[in-house]
């Protein structure tokens, strides 16, 4: 039921010692990290949101709204430039937090050694836009672990770790803030419990792909019509958006976009340099070749190995595709504050995801008008493998134009704090 796969990071596994299982040193571990700054050995992929890269990230996404792409529509908008797509967050943000003492290290050395680790949800929040040129500095801490002792997706024990990310502008003013989800689970669980053993490769016919180039043809996006929170009534539908069959071009161009992988993996010489850095990331092939665990994104036998029918989506295209479809419906002049979403199921090569949503309640909230929305993301077998919820400041003819909301006030210290102990380190 999750999504996203990767090595539990460990120089050790090759020891064999505690590999591939979830220990109670572990969990006890994973808590004591809970509200301290990790540090990230890893530069972000895009330190500077130029106008390019912010781009290059929306056509990433598979999302063509010009808002995203070109100045000079974005000065007809509010926000009177381009301005980046609202999940580009994930592939930026400077971080300051110091290098770990000895003892820090000791509490942040690899958790779940040899533990499969799965993306399985995510809640964000924006509060500003970001525009081209500037940077941004991100801090990141686990805020919650949670211990299930029979996962029905293994069948073992797992572990549910809950990261926040923090991203602040060079004053400390907060623009986002996500709050991921990972589950770790011991991989030999997730193969004796079969649950996807019935499950192939979706096959289409002709008809079928014309049904959803239909969908395709009809996505609607609102642009520069404003869409006022006046005219929303409750059960509206949102257009639907199509995103499949996924191939192999939708994965390569999503590392286009995002970057390769937050554990510094990289190509030919780079990929060796983190080969000797994280042995355990490295899995040999039926070639020999050792090759990053995180393949089974792109290598249908690696997802073989682990009982799966073929390899798989990360759960970053789903927010994104989510995204795209409230972006759509809400038009350029309305703001979209919060976003969340769930992964319950894999999202295989060859999967079909229809985006679909529905006005579930208005409000007002102070000088916000405000709409909330029931989100969803369903396969071709009418599985509902993305559900979420988002919430939206839309313009009102009374009183015009969306404020944006403010950051609560322990966002605002702790982005203060973020920069003022940088500058005191310095």
């Amino acid at each position: 039921m999750q999504v996203k796969e990767q090595e539990n990071d460990s120089a050790a596994v090759a020891s064999g010692e505690s590999a591939g299982k979830i220990t109670q040193a572990d969990i006890e571990r994973a808590r004591a990290q809970i509200g301290i700054p990790k540090f990230a050995y890893n530069k972000p992929y895009n330190a500077i949101a130029s106008r390019d890269v912010v781009s290059h990230f929306a056509w990433a996404c598979g999302d063509d709204n010009p808002l995203w792409h070109d100045s000079a529509y974005g000065m007809s908008t509010r926000w009177r430039d381009q301005i980046a797509f609202p999940l580009f967050l994930h592939s930026t943000g400077t971080n300051l937090t110091p290098k770990p003492d000895a003892a820090q290290k000791d509490l942040f050395k690899g958790l779940f050694r040899g533990v499969g680790k799965y993306y399985t949800g995510v809640a964000w929040t924006w509060w500003q836009p970001l525009y081209p040129d500037e940077r941004l500095f991100v801090e990141r801490v686990t805020s919650e672990v949670k211990v299930n002792q029979k996962s029905s997706f293994s069948g073992g024990i797992s572990v549910t770790e809950v990261y926040r990310d923090l991203w602040v502008n060079r004053a400390g003013l907060p623009v986002g803030r996500r709050e991921e989800a990972y589950l770790s689970a011991e991989r030999e669980g997730s193969r004796k419990t079969g649950r996807y053993a019935a499950v192939k490769r979706q096959a289409y016919t002709a008809e079928d792909i014309a049904r959803i180039d239909e969908i395709y043809a009809a996505e609607l996006r609102r642009g520069a019509e404003k869409r006022y929170w006046d005219d929303v009534e409750v059960g509206d539908e949102l257009v639907p958006v199509a995103k499949g069959p996924l191939t192999m071009v939708d994965i390569i161009s999503m590392h286009m976009g995002l970057g390769l992988s937050s554990s510094g993996i990289g190509p030919l010489r780079y990929n060796w340099q983190q080969r000797t850095r994280m042995p355990a990331f490295f899995v040999p092939d039926a070639y020999g070749v050792p090759d990053v665990v995180q393949r089974v994104h792109w290598d249908h036998n690696r997802a073989t190995d682990l009982g799966l029918p073929t390899s798989y989506d990360y759960g970053q295209m789903r927010t994104s595709w989510l995204i795209h479809l409230v972006t759509n419906w809400m038009g350029d002049d309305a703001w979209l504050w919060k976003l969340s979403c769930q992964s319950r199921a894999f999202n295989f090569m060859g999967d079909t995801t229809i985006c679909s949503g529905r006005v579930v309640d208005k409000r007002v909230l102070g000088v916000h008008h405000v709409v909330d929305l029931e989100v969803t993301g369903t396969n071709q077998r009418g599985e509902v493998t993305a559900p979420g919820t988002a919430t939206v400041i839309l313009p009102t003819r009374a009183t015009g134009a969306v404020v944006l909301p403010p950051a609560p006030d322990d966002m605002m210290e702790r982005g203060a704090m973020v920069m003022q102990a940088a500058a005191d380190r310095s």
